[in-house]
């Protein structure tokens, strides 16, 4: 039996469709997850979302021993956390970082990133059609 492809979601993601859709888009968190899980097909998705570091960096640990694959969306972790870094570093299996806006283009704070250096690969500024191309990805790294 394959393995389920692991998509998790950082702070403030819970308040897709209604936080800042100039930027954002319309689309709420449900919405895309649910727009994966068809995509998907019978490949199992485990779909999470959290507001707390902690619970991020133990769903990252996880996601190395039960899945096949890891799509994460580290909201503003992305940014600030090393420890988040730290347990990405420890995975051995694809990590496709996804970002609804493209952060380069954005405030100077955001030019900073913790994920992508332990990233397989990032796809930025694409909105919710970024989770797809991931989906795709990761589907094809792990067939």
């Amino acid at each position: 039996m394959t393995k389920p492809i692991y998509v998790l979601n950082g702070p403030n993601l819970n308040l897709l469709g209604s936080r800042e859709p100039e930027i954002y888009g319309h689309e709420t968190l449900d919405d895309i997850r649910d727009s994966m899980r068809k995509q998907a097909g019978n490949r199992d998705i485990e779909f999470r979302q959290t507001n707390s570091e902690g619970q991020l960096v133990d769903w990252v640990q996880e996601a190395n021993r039960e899945a096949s694959a890891l799509i994460l969306n580290a909201g503003a972790y992305t940014h600030t956390s090393v420890a988040l870094h730290d347990a990405l570093r420890a995975c051995t299996l694809p990590v496709i970082e996804v970002h609804l806006s493209n952060p380069a283009a954005r405030e100077p704070f955001r030019q900073t990133n913790y994920v992508a250096p332990a990233a397989t690969a990032t796809i930025a500024g694409l909105g919710s059609r970024g989770y797809h191309f991931a989906l795709d990805a990761a589907i094809k790294m792990t067939a």
